[in-house]
């Protein structure tokens, strides 16, 4: 098959939580470059129930704009469940999701691209190997959090992995279907899990090193989301020992 010939080459999924201050600066960056790429593209923005001004705005942004989807949440369920639901909506042959704050450059698709569309079913970035290049870094009790966090991933689910939390990945448009069609956390662990069960069927995860860097707006919590990660953890290894992902 001609995957150009598609009716979307790619898509781009983007959870969207409170961005009026930056998601149209981020939208006009991905459009330049993907319409320069020549193949059809969608990109997704799922609001996830904003209480400022982000929803109305990326709708006027839409409308004036045939690649771009919006949907919305009723309500603030949490990263997670933002980027499930733009995965299951998308069309693209190969499907990506990036954050809202583009701390990983859209060009860095271009590393991606070589791997899915060879043998590789899953492509992630990856902040912390030795060729990743780190612009703005995170402070420095995030950056030990995270790392504290990725020891305990490897610890209790995913040995291998370098780097589970960068927002950068993409799929194969079969293998994000089944996997996300599985996912029941609506957190940021979510990438975990996405990973696991990636592992878990059998699919080929390809970690390269990327461009990122740090957004000073970041929505993550140091303390209570750490914790709801660390639990999460533990919750899908108890749903994985129920067969709750067969």
């Amino acid at each position: 098959m001609n995957l150009y010939m598609s009716e979307y080459f790619l898509s781009i999924a983007i959870p969207a939580y409170n961005e009026e201050k930056r998601l149209i600066t981020t939208m006009n960056k991905i459009c330049a470059y993907l319409s320069q790429r020549g193949f059809p593209y969608e990109i997704i923005v799922v609001d996830d129930g904003s209480t400022d001004n982000t929803l109305q705005m990326m709708e006027k942004f839409a409308r004036a704009n045939k690649h771009i989807v919006v949907l919305a949440n009723d309500r603030n369920y949490g990263k997670g469940y933002s980027v499930r639901k733009g995965i299951l909506s998308a069309r693209g042959e190969y499907i990506f999701f990036s954050d809202a704050d583009l701390s990983t450059p859209i060009e860095e698709i271009e590393k991606c691209m070589p791997y899915l569309s060879g043998g590789y079913d899953v492509v992630i970035g990856s902040r912390s190997m030795h060729a990743s290049e780190i612009t703005v870094h995170q402070p420095w009790y995030r950056e030990k959090m995270g790392k504290i966090f990725n020891c305990m991933v490897n610890l209790v689910l995913l040995k291998g992995i370098v780097d589970t939390q960068c927002g950068f990945k993409g799929f194969k448009k079969d293998v994000a279907k089944k996997i996300f069609r599985r996912c029941v956390i609506d957190g940021f662990s979510f990438d975990v899990e996405v990973l696991y069960l990636s592992r878990k069927y059998n699919f080929k995860i390809k970690e390269i090193p990327i461009r990122w860097e740090n957004s000073a707006l970041s929505k993550v919590n140091p303390v209570r989301h750490s914790i709801q990660m660390f639990r999460d953890l533990f919750r899908i290894k108890i749903k994985d020992w129920k067969g709750c992902y067969r």
